[in-house]
C-alpha cells in the first residue's frame, strides 16, 4: 500500500515538473517572440524613413545612384524577409548600405547643411538606438530562452514539445567589426 502512494506520489511530481516546465518554455517562448516583435517595430520606422533620405540625398548626389540603388535594393531584402533568421541577417546588409549612404553623404557639404537631412539622419540615430537596445532586449531573452531549451532535465521536456533553440541577433559582416577609423 505505501509503496503504491510513493509511486502516486512520485507520478504526481513528474506530472507537475512536466507541466510547469512546458508552461515556462510558453512563457519564455511568448518573451522571445515580443521581444523580435519590438525589434520589428523599430526596423519598420527605419524602413519608413529610409526612402525619405535616399530621396533627399538623391537630389544633391545623382552620379552616386548605385549606392543609393544598394541602400533601396537592401531595405526591400530586409522588408521581404520571411523567417527570424532572415531578417537578422537581412539588417545586417541594410545596416552595412546605410553606413555607404552616410560615408557619401559626408563628401556633399550642401547635403551636410540640409536642414531635412540632418533632421533626417537625426531620426534615424534614434532608431538605431532603439533598434540596438531592442536587439539587446532579445538576444537576452533569447539567451535564457536557449539555456532553458539546452539545460538538464528542461532539455527532456523542450525534446519532448519540440523547443528549439532560437537565432540570436549577431554582427556578421566583417566590415562591422573592424575598429573605426578617424583621420584628421
Amino acid at each position: 500500500m505505501i509503496a503504491i502512494i510513493v509511486v502516486g506520489v512520485i507520478l504526481l511530481l513528474v506530472v507537475v515538473y512536466l507541466i510547469a516546465t512546458y508552461n515556462s518554455f510558453i512563457s519564455m517562448r511568448n518573451m522571445v517572440q515580443e521581444a523580435f516583435s519590438t525589434m520589428d517595430v523599430y526596423l519598420k520606422k527605419r524602413y519608413d524613413l529610409i526612402p525619405n533620405i535616399v530621396e533627399t540625398v538623391k537630389g544633391y548626389a545623382k552620379h552616386e545612384s548605385s549606392t543609393l540603388e544598394s541602400v533601396v535594393a537592401a531595405r526591400n531584402n530586409a522588408m521581404s524577409a520571411q523567417t527570424n533568421e532572415e531578417t537578422l541577417a537581412a539588417q545586417g546588409e541594410l545596416q552595412q548600405t546605410l553606413g555607404r549612404l552616410f560615408a557619401l553623404a559626408e563628401s556633399y557639404p550642401d547635403l551636410k547643411a540640409n536642414t531635412n537631412f540632418m533632421d533626417l539622419q537625426q531620426q534615424l540615430s534614434t532608431i538605431e538606438s532603439e533598434i540596438a537596445q531592442s536587439r539587446k532586449y532579445y538576444n537576452g531573452t533569447v539567451r535564457a530562452f536557449n539555456t532553458k531549451v539546452e539545460s538538464f532535465p528542461s532539455n527532456i521536456v523542450a525534446g519532448m514539445f519540440k523547443f528549439v533553440r532560437q537565432a540570436l541577433y549577431e554582427v556578421d559582416n566583417v566590415e562591422e567589426r573592424q575598429n573605426v577609423k578617424v583621420e584628421f
